[in-house]
């Protein structure tokens, strides 16, 4: 039987147009994945290298069509003035359901990254796919009220220059720069591009934020098997793992004539329920928000508010946010915001915000530093 090579050919070329092209499905372009293993300057301030930033072990699922004898590669390519290494090829366990392929990849803190993976059958590339770009830094979940969602008078913009600061819409479940206004909030302006910008430069990562505030809520509204429970309870799953909770909220239990005993018991529940859906515990920061001056005046109902605030930070697992109240004045808007912050208040509830949590990023940072005594020797 003679074969004709120009059929032969077309068979072929048919073959392989005819193949699912491969995939990836996560991480998503502009996802930040939350970072671990991070060693603080001070420690290694005489290394070669600086800091070491950290890590993460990020989940891979992809789609690849199956071959006999197939092994998967990836690697990392640094994108123009990122922060972070690179890494070569490097082979991982890719673990397969049908055409699904999953697998776990250490990737070093930094970005922006281009993730490349391979699928090889000996040194024949037989697949690729990539995603970009994408990060290892911090990851943010905010949560409460009005202030926390976009009621502030100007609509900020990202102006780090590489844009690593990022905010994932949790109903399309995709990830985007953080402009304002911020996905599935209110259509005004937030202080969370301006936090990010504070934070990029220097923690030398990129931030990324999972914001699921609504205005005008009281803490009842997000006790368990409410729907805002609900929403906080899946921002955290998409999350996977993050930094803190950053909770500002506390005006409608203001309104509500809230005791200080129910304030706490209730965020006290919220935190203990939330923690056993995640698998772990992070640190909420609490920020005293309790003014909203074109609303009420109530001093006294403020003050319950403030003292349940100051007696969950000294529980386990609750940590001292910003004070926020303190920004009166200028720091206030106009009169279509109801008074929220403005622009000025914007920046400098970030610049409240940015204090906490860079004091947690570098929680161990203490114990880092050498004795008085050792300094000596």
């Amino acid at each position: 039987m003679i074969l004709d090579l120009n059929v032969v050919g077309l068979l072929i070329t048919a073959f392989l147009v005819q193949q699912p092209p491969a995939a990836l499905q996560h991480p998503l372009p502009h996802q930040v994945v939350q970072r671990e293993g991070f060693e603080p300057l001070l420690a290694h301030v005489n290394q070669p290298g600086g800091p070491r930033l950290g890590f993460a072990d990020v989940p891979l699922q992809g789609t690849f069509v199956a071959v006999h004898d197939e092994i998967f590669e990836y690697r990392t390519v640094l994108l123009a003035e990122a922060f972070g290494q690179p890494v070569d090829w490097t082979r991982f366990e890719a673990k397969r359901d049908a055409e699904n392929v999953s697998g776990k990849l250490r990737i070093p803190a930094g970005g922006w990254y281009r993730l490349e993976i391979r699928q090889m059958v000996g040194q024949q590339m037989r697949a690729e796919a990539f995603v970009e770009p994408f990060g290892v830094g911090e990851v943010l979940v905010v949560a409460g009220q009005s202030y926390a969602d976009g009621a502030n008078d100007e609509l900020q913009k990202v102006t780090e220059k590489q844009n690593r600061v990022v905010a994932y819409d949790v109903v399309k479940r995709t990830w985007a720069v953080a402009n304002d206004p911020q996905p599935n909030i209110a259509t005004g302006g937030t202080i969370w591009p301006g936090l990010g910008d504070l934070l990029v430069p220097v923690a030398q990562v990129p931030v990324g934020f999972v914001n699921v505030a609504v205005g005008g809520t009281s803490s009842r509204q997000w006790l368990p098997g409410e729907k805002l429970y609900k929403g906080l309870e899946n921002g955290g799953l998409s999350a996977r793992r993050f930094r803190a909770v950053l909770w500002q909220q506390g005006e409608s239990d203001v309104i509500e004539n809230v005791a200080t005993e129910k304030y706490v018991e209730n965020l006290t529940r919220i935190r203990s329920e939330l923690a056993k859906t995640w698998g772990f515990e992070p640190p909420w920061l609490m920020a005293k928000s309790t003014l909203h001056p074109t609303v009420y005046v109530r001093p006294i109902e403020e003050g319950r508010i403030r003292d349940a605030i100051e007696l969950l930070c000294r529980q386990p697992g609750f940590k001292r946010g910003p004070d926020t109240d303190a920004l009166g004045g200028e720091n206030r808007g106009g009169i279509m915001s109801r008074r929220h912050f403005s622009p000025i208040g914007q920046r400098r509830a970030a610049l409240l915000w940015f204090v906490p949590i860079w004091n947690e990023i570098h929680r161990d940072l203490d114990a880092a530093k050498p004795t008085v005594s050792a300094a000596r020797n």
